[in-house]
């Protein structure tokens, strides 16, 4: 691509095979509009485009709780894609095509909740196939192998991104961004390097769900049991504080434990160990793509987990998102180690209990030690692709920059939907901060992110990890025993992942700044 292979440009920043119920995927019913032969018999663009606003896809009840008006700017219009867009020549090129997405079910209504304005504009058919996440990386990578995948696009958990890359089953978008010119220097830093970019290869996805860990706490409860409210730069500053107030919060007599995090096997406890070491200084890989787990913050951060248990929930070992989510909104915790989303539906009375608490996002804690830094986590999140043997590529690239556009995405960061947007413009803008209250933290935490590299194995190692870690919560393994099991998993999918031969898949020069963009950097607390 062009304009993308300039010096430095890039460094600035879910399957279906044969037959689609054996493998669990449904299809939803297809929006089938008229397959326009001209694009004067569409409808204005303009007119269309006018309806993509908060009164038409946010709930009222959170515009009136929030004080927004039906037609606010929850976004730049120059950077907003759809707003910028020739509809015009897209419509000769593509209307009357048919598109196939396999989005993950968690997140099909969101891609079904904006279809038509989508087909109106383009004339492009989309049909939606929604795969359990549970099972989509297999299904995946099965449908990839046969060579039989029957989908155009998909949208993915962003960890398999190296997964998928490395052996060809995506498209290369490069030209795409390109051609259309997609807004890729609005993303931040960490969700385009992270969630769009394979190594050095160039760009094989669009950041779609654009996640954050956050730490988060019911400040009633705070006021409370501690005395004074809770800061979001001062109070809780650093691990130490939050196991001390996870202690001081801790009142299960009246329903209440002091802290929740996801301890669960596989990825979970990755997730949240990583939430913590990362704090500390932990770097998972050296530059010979040898593990470094078995570290003094790889260390710390289990003793911390193991600690904190003491004022969680019974069961904390075995809880995924779900749990965390359910406890969490629930009541049942006074403090949280989550995804910001829950940050942001913890302030919506129809889906939290805890409204009336005041629930608020703080500053990341920081850890203790002369290699401590401010590196809040970007774990997770999905990202959005191409296949490489799609029928009609471009016509899905058209979709997904739609689907990723910058409006869209702000009103379902309004909705609270659990779909998050990546685009700074959206992240900073201050109707946006009203109606997602994490969302002015969460915007000057991101470019000091600390993220995990895009590799190929990366869900393997995730989940290997996950395993050794569970069972030092559970208090079946010392914390470094647990650690050195893990690394040597490690050694094995990496070396069978061909990173220690004489030329690995990834430059790790080419990756290292994008795991931990706060290097050099003078951070906000």
């Amino acid at each position: 691509m062009k304009s993308v292979r300039k010096a430095g440009m890039w460094t600035r920043r879910r399957f279906v095979q044969g037959g689609l119920a054996g493998m669990g995927a449904v299809a939803l019913a297809p929006l089938v509009l008229p397959k326009y032969a001209f694009a004067d018999t569409m409808p204005d663009p303009d007119k269309i485009l006018d309806t993509i606003k908060p009164g038409n896809y946010v709930p009222k009840k959170y515009l009136d709780q929030f004080g927004l008006a039906p037609d606010a700017v929850l976004w730049d219009p120059k950077k907003d894609w759809i707003r910028t867009a020739d509809w015009e020549s897209i419509r000769s090129q593509f209307a009357g095509q048919s598109v196939r997405f396999a989005v993950g079910a968690a997140d099909a209504d969101s891609v079904q909740s904006t279809l038509k304005p989508f087909q109106q504009l383009s004339g492009i058919n989309v049909e939606v196939i929604s795969i359990p996440d549970a099972s989509f990386y297999t299904k995946a990578v099965s449908a990839f192998v046969s060579g039989s995948a029957r989908f155009d696009a998909l949208e993915y958990f962003s960890p398999w991104l190296g997964d998928f890359s490395a052996p060809g089953f995506l498209h290369a978008l490069d030209d795409y961004v390109d051609k259309y010119k997609l807004p890729y220097e609005d993303f931040a830093d960490t969700y385009w390097q992270n969630y769009a970019l394979y190594s050095d290869k160039g760009v094989f996805g669009i950041p779609y769900d654009c996640d954050f860990k956050m730490f988060m706490v019911r400040n009633k409860q705070f006021k409370q049991y501690v005395g004074h409210s809770a800061s979001p730069k001062d109070t809780v500053k650093t691990w130490d504080d939050v196991v001390h107030f996870a202690k001081t919060l801790n009142k299960p007599g009246a329903h209440m434990n002091g802290i929740g995090y996801m301890g669960g096997r596989g990825f979970w406890s990755t997730y949240t160990w990583e939430h913590i070491a990362a704090q500390y200084g932990l770097d998972l890989l050296d530059s010979d793509w040898k593990p470094q787990i078995v570290s003094d913050a790889g260390v710390k951060a289990v003793e911390i987990l193991i600690e904190l248990k003491k004022y969680a929930p019974q069961g904390i070992e075995n809880w995924g998102w779900a749990d965390d989510r359910a406890a969490w909104l629930g009541g049942q915790l006074a403090m949280n180690m989550a995804w910001q989303d829950q940050a942001n539906q913890a302030t919506r009375p129809d889906q939290s209990r805890i409204a009336g608490d005041e629930p608020v996002a703080l500053y990341e804690p920081r850890g203790t030690g002369a290699d401590a830094r401010f590196a809040p986590p970007n774990l997770a999140g999905s990202t959005a692709s191409i296949a490489a043997n799609a029928r009609n590529p471009e016509a899905a690239f058209v979709m997904l920059a739609f689907f990723t556009t910058a409006s869209l995405q702000a009103m379902n960061g309004a909705a609270a939907n659990g779909v998050a947007p990546g685009f700074m413009s959206v992240i900073n803008n201050e109707n946006f901060q009203k109606i997602m209250p994490p969302a002015k933290i969460w915007g000057e935490s991101l470019p000091y992110a600390w993220a995990e590299p895009r590799i190929p194995g990366m869900y393997q190692l995730e989940t290997a990890l996950g395993l050794e870690l569970n069972k030092a919560i559970a208090g079946d393994a010392k914390p470094k025993e647990a650690l050195q099991t893990a690394s040597k998993r490690w050694e094995e999918i990496l070396r069978r992942k061909g990173f220690h031969g004489a030329k690995p898949p990834v430059d790790y020069s080419v990756i290292h700044d994008r795991m931990w963009l706060g290097r050099g950097k003078q951070a906000p607390v």
